[in-house]
């Protein structure tokens, strides 16, 4: 599970070997405590040789020095004296990178498949296959996020070929690619960061895919390329539920009267309220998808809206 996604250039790292129970306490109180375009918190079980089952790994990354003692004081009621034995490490850019891309296996949605440069013989022959290596934009489709709009993309595929395609906070730019690698079409993208957009121009060229991707910088859709009034078949739109909620009014406006919103960048509990701020935008849930913990929306014009579990 992740709480937040991961700066763009992380500068700290806090590291605590724990029990499930902590980690997971720990990541939702640190989750809130902190900017979470910040701050990425992360839980994981240890699955290694000679580690007692059940052991569990916290790790938070922050774009700025944290106050470690603050932390420790934030944490001690939830893992009492364990709280001294929290690790606080600065993170060389190079290391960042590298550490980001170590030991990930290639991820497969339908016949997508995201992969690094050490794994390409893992691509089969009928693969959409989307090669990613820089780590300093979000997205290398590992994260429940990305894997879950790239498996609302396979299902939409099935329904119909959508024409236009736009992917606002595109990161490393992957969703973009998804969608133009499988059309053969132009696929517009954006995003508020210019090192992102910098990341999905390069990973566009890597992937031979220049020439279909429109990229763009600027928030959400305030741009030409994006700002088209019912000019979309489908929408992307990973990011957090603030933003999201924000950005309703435009984004609802520029999905095609028969088109799909694709929300995602959500934790479970925040699936209501943007629920709630779309449906008065006119938009129901069409289905939704839980990936580690988190949550992807389908949405479509019309109709009532469905009420998560």
């Amino acid at each position: 599970m992740l709480e937040g996604l991961p700066p763009h250039r992380p500068t700290h790292v806090l590291r605590l070997i724990t029990d499930e129970p902590s980690a997971r306490a720990m990541t939702e109180l640190l989750g809130e405590m902190f900017d979470p375009m910040e701050t990425a918190v992360a839980a994981f079980e240890v699955e290694e040789t000679g580690v007692e089952t059940g052991t569990w790994r916290l790790e938070a990354y922050f774009s700025e020095e944290p106050d470690a003692e603050m932390i420790r004081a934030l944490i001690r009621p939830l893992v009492g004296d364990r709280a001294d034995e929290a690790a606080f490490e600065t993170i060389d850019q190079q290391d960042w990178v590298r550490a980001s891309l170590e030991g990930l296996k290639p991820v497969r949605a339908g016949r997508f498949l995201v992969h690094g440069s050490h794994d390409r013989e893992h691509v089969r022959a009928n693969d959409l296959a989307i090669e990613i290596e820089a780590a300093l934009a979000f997205g290398t489709g590992h994260h429940g996020t990305t894997l879950g709009c790239l498996r609302a993309l396979v299902a939409e595929l099935k329904r119909r070929r959508p024409a236009r395609v736009l992917d606002v906070g595109t990161g490393t730019g992957i969703l973009g690619f998804a969608a133009a690698r499988a059309l053969h079409t132009p696929v517009v993208a954006g995003d508020l960061d210019p090192e992102a957009v910098l990341t999905a121009r390069e990973n566009a060229r890597l992937n031979g895919l220049g020439p279909l991707m429109r990229l763009y910088q600027g928030p959400g859709v305030r741009h030409a390329l994006a700002n088209r009034p019912r000019g979309f078949d489908v929408v992307f739109a990973n990011i957090l539920a603030r933003p999201l909620k924000r950005l309703a009014p435009t984004l609802t406006a520029v999905v095609a009267d028969d088109g799909v919103l694709i929300l995602s960048g959500l934790i479970e509990r925040d699936v209501p309220g943007v629920l709630s701020t779309y449906r008065h935008r006119g938009f129901h849930l069409a289905r939704a998808g839980l990936i580690e913990g988190w949550a992807t929306l389908v949405l479509r014009r019309g109709g009532a809206a469905a009420r998560p579990r």
